[in-house]
């Protein structure tokens, strides 16, 4: 067993040898409408580590909310290390991602078990993608120093109707970019559903053996966000990273209690759905 993968297992169950993984690091991206149900991002880490989920994705600049409490049994950390501004509208006409010095060490610092780097793929924005493939390159050899696993967060996206940009769930679009993330060595895969969640099974056929865990994407009802988790299990996936979908519900900690069930217990979606009543 490698080093990364003493790491890894702290974010994975080591039963199901699955991963929930929430996403509270919205903040980063420097848009209003991402802070909703985290204003008061002190509370709302508190709420969710006693909910006790796998893993709790955080910035360097609030990873102390999580790591200075509790005890061993608190939620692993995921260090976000990037940061983008590819999600407002109108769209900027100078987009950027921009990487941590140093992810892997900052990693080591904080006692993450994981770090995260972006891979977008955007219309018309080769830079980005260019700079996002700097980013994991050099994450890459930075993780490689201190035994740090990389999680890379393949993003397709497209132009939408409202302005901006929406997730692209063509398949046919996310599987290289999937594809080009393990290439380029990442440990870990956070990808997007696709259309269909049935053909998920060919997502993780591409991923050639890598962990993917699947990105909630947009807010979504309850019903239809754990119908989805059941089916992408189904179809293989490691796990999930939902941020949005939790951290905006009216019962943060009921859903994420449903959601570990469906990846630990075996629950199915109409069992979750009557768990999150029942918290």
């Amino acid at each position: 067993m490698s080093d990364v993968q003493y790491r890894m297992n702290r974010m994975f169950n080591p039963e199901s040898g699955r991963c929930l993984d929430i996403a509270i690091d919205h903040g980063f991206f420097g848009e209003k409408s991402f802070l909703q149900g985290i204003e008061d991002l002190p509370s709302a880490v508190q709420t969710l580590a006693d909910a006790a989920p796998d893993a709790i994705q955080l910035t360097k600049g609030q990873a102390r909310l999580l790591q200075s409490s509790g005890g061993r049994e608190r939620p692993a950390l995921v260090l976000r290390t990037d940061v983008a501004n590819v999600y407002g509208a109108p769209l900027p006409d100078h987009m950027y991602d921009l990487t941590l010095p140093n992810p892997g060490l900052a990693g080591v610092q904080l006692d993450a078990a994981c770090v995260v780097v972006n891979l977008f793929d955007l219309p018309g924005r080769p830079a980005v993608r260019e700079a996002c493939l700097r980013a994991v390159l050099n994450a890459k050899v930075d993780c490689e120093k201190y035994g740090m696993p990389l999680m890379v967060e393949p993003l397709v996206m497209k132009e939408s109707a409202k302005g901006g940009y929406e997730v692209n769930g063509d398949l046919d679009k996310i599987i290289p970019v999937v594809r080009q993330a393990v290439e380029l060595g990442a440990d870990v895969i956070k990808a997007d559903p696709c259309d269909d969640p049935s053909q998920y099974h060919e997502v993780i056929q591409t991923a050639s053996g890598i962990p993917v865990l699947v990105r909630g994407g947009g807010k979504v009802d309850d019903d239809e966000l754990l119908r989805r988790t059941q089916v992408v299990l189904e179809q293989g996936a490691a796990g999930i990273v939902y941020g949005r979908n939790i951290i905006q519900n009216d019962n943060p900690a009921g859903l994420t209690r449903a959601l570990m069930a469906m990846l630990h217990e075996g629950a199915d979606a109409t069992a979750a759905l009557a768990l999150i009543s029942a918290s």
